[in-house]
């Protein structure tokens, strides 16, 4: 029985007290550093992009990247601090890192709506991921999404929702409700709106709704009673629910959510792919525990999630099937995994350990039968980012796979990284 079994049990005995689950944790954490002789602050190439000039600098989640088509501009996000609250008001600068003038950054718009995990969403544009960027905002009451011309540096269309996924083609983006997920999951929603469905643990109203970018017209696609009445189970039976995490598949004709319930404090997760029009609804892994996901490709998906025959690992999944293999089984914490541009590399990140040391690797699949992982890089996180305001390092792809981005906090405040990628 290794440290590691022993922590795993522990998260999973904590799950249902958040707050008995975040003490333990940190004692836990703060007598494993104290007689650690690995005081490390960062270890590998890693290289700042964004400044020291008194500012928190980061991008936002995992599964987009601040690059730029052309690899010259990455966005990224300018606040004054982010460690005390999850989604504050105060306003955030959005920025473009110019690679060619030293990383020098370029203020372009600003947003009243971001949270410290992902940010207010601002990412490039499809199809071409260079002349427009996408990002929320709350204005008169009320959220939005707003699209910013790079060409004219003006701003070029307001939509009356904001995003959270947006198709690689442009052609449409999903939205939850933000104000929900504010209360539910602190730091991946925004604290602007008062949520209306607060005291209803399964509202009939919607869930994930589509807006269509060329005319602007908005449809509800799925309700909160609609995910609680598709292969309902026991721990469904006065539960609260809530969605999160959606992804739309490279192509636009699917995407995935993660459908999470919580039923006397102890949460349970699901994985649930559909058409992009709500239709054919498929329940792809139902074992209480699914983390972060991606697309391989169309058909295929990488998650972090727990397998009854296997336990808490790193799965491909093939989508509308059952079908599934175990990848890295030296990988036992959850992590952000993404795939390089052209498909044959997999980068991924871990959480802090008992030591505070969180890590990022670069992955194969093939090789051997279950792949290969190296450590490429390892930083220090500070206590006070922790929790909900912790610093996840999300790394993240350029369009050309010889680099990653991470937000981290090594050196005190969170910033912007830049690893370069050796094959």
């Amino acid at each position: 029985m290794d440290l590691l079994w022993i922590e795993n049990a522990g998260k999973q005995l904590t799950e249902q007290f958040p707050a008995i689950k975040y003490a333990c944790k940190r004692i836990y954490q703060l007598g494993m550093f104290t007689i650690s002789n690995e005081k490390i602050k960062a270890e590998g190439e890693i290289i700042r992009v964004s400044p020291e000039d008194g500012y928190e600098y980061f991008f936002g989640y995992y599964d987009k990247s601040p690059w730029d088509a052309t690899n010259r501009y990455m966005i990224g996000l300018k606040v004054r601090q982010t460690y005390k609250q999850t989604a504050p008001k105060e306003i955030g600068e959005i920025v473009l890192l110019d690679s060619h003038n030293s990383y020098t950054p370029i203020t372009i718009a600003k947003s009243h709506s971001w949270n410290v995990q992902q940010g207010c969403m601002a990412q490039w544009l499809g199809p071409d991921f260079k002349s427009r960027i996408i990002y929320n905002d709350c204005r008169n009451g009320r959220f939005c999404s707003v699209v910013f011309s790079v060409d004219t540096m003006k701003e070029e269309r307001v939509y009356e929702l904001p995003v959270y996924d947006v198709a690689r083609s442009g052609e449409y983006a999903l939205s939850l409700d933000f104000s929900r997920l504010h209360r539910m999951r602190p730091g991946y929603g925004y604290s602007n709106l008062t949520e209306d469905t607060k005291n209803i643990f399964c509202p009939d109203k919607p869930a994930i709704r589509i807006l269509y970018l060329n005319s602007g017209n908005i449809a509800d696609l799925k309700n909160y009673t609609d995910f609680a009445a598709f292969e309902p189970d026991e721990t469904m039976q006065g539960a609260e629910h809530k969605v999160n995490h959606i992804m739309i598949s490279p192509d636009g004709s699917r995407f995935m959510v993660l459908h999470r319930w919580f039923q006397k404090g102890r949460k349970h997760t699901r994985l649930v792919t559909m058409n992009a029009d709500g239709s054919e609804m498929y329940n792809l892994s139902d074992t209480v525990f699914v983390s972060h996901c991606y697309w391989k490709n169309n058909r295929e998906i990488l998650s972090f999630l727990r397998k009854p025959d296997g336990g808490d690992h790193y799965y491909l999944l093939r989508d509308q099937s059952q079908d599934y293999r175990m990848l890295w089984p030296e990988l036992h914490t959850d992590g952000h995994c993404s795939y390089s541009p052209d498909g044959n590399y997999i980068i991924t990140d871990t959480y802090p350990n008992r030591k505070r040391l969180a890590s990022v690797y670069l992955c194969r699949e093939n090789g051997r039968l279950q792949g290969e992982a190296k450590r490429i890089a390892r930083v220090f996180a500070p206590f006070r980012y922790d929790n909900n305001t912790r610093c996840d390092l999300h790394p993240r792809w350029n369009h050309t796979g010889d680099k990653v981005c991470i937000d981290s906090v090594h050196e005190g405040k969170r910033a912007l990284y830049v690893i370069p990628i050796k094959r």
